[in-house]
């Protein structure tokens, strides 16, 4: 089975992104599609912002399941933030993943989300494959 995945991020943070990437990338036995919106994508150029909303629904429509890293700076993105109220509308498993030896956390995210979980592979996998 192959999971349709929409994984939100900051661009600003994106070795995050990569890493958690990179890990599922590895994981034994998971197949997945990513449709999120990595910063070289050229929906980052869009000329504004209901643009560029327009542009992320589109890609998460597609997925089943929205991954979100839960580090601190997530509570302060506008972006994290409209991605959550964009899958919260089309009724999307959202999983908040905290980020790994991280002492603070979004409570923003943690509240929405159906499922939290470490930074670890396995559990996130599982997470993922629960729903």
């Amino acid at each position: 089975m192959t999971y349709n995945l929409f994984i939100s991020h900051s661009w600003t943070y994106s070795d995050a992104y990569d890493k958690l990437v990179e890990m599922l990338n590895n994981a034994t036995n998971f197949s997945y599609k990513n449709y999120s919106v990595p910063k070289y994508d050229p929906i980052h150029n869009a000329s504004n912002a209901s643009q560029l909303k327009a542009a992320i629904k589109n890609q998460m429509q597609h997925a089943s399941c929205v991954l979100i890293m839960a580090g601190v700076y997530s509570t302060y993105s506008k972006w994290i933030n409209i991605e959550i109220e964009l899958a919260r509308e089309m009724g999307k498993i959202i999983i908040a993943i905290e980020p790994w030896g991280s002492q603070r956390t979004s409570l923003t995210v943690k509240q929405v989300a159906n499922k939290i979980v470490g930074w670890n592979t396995n559990s996130i996998v599982t997470a993922i494959r629960g729903w």
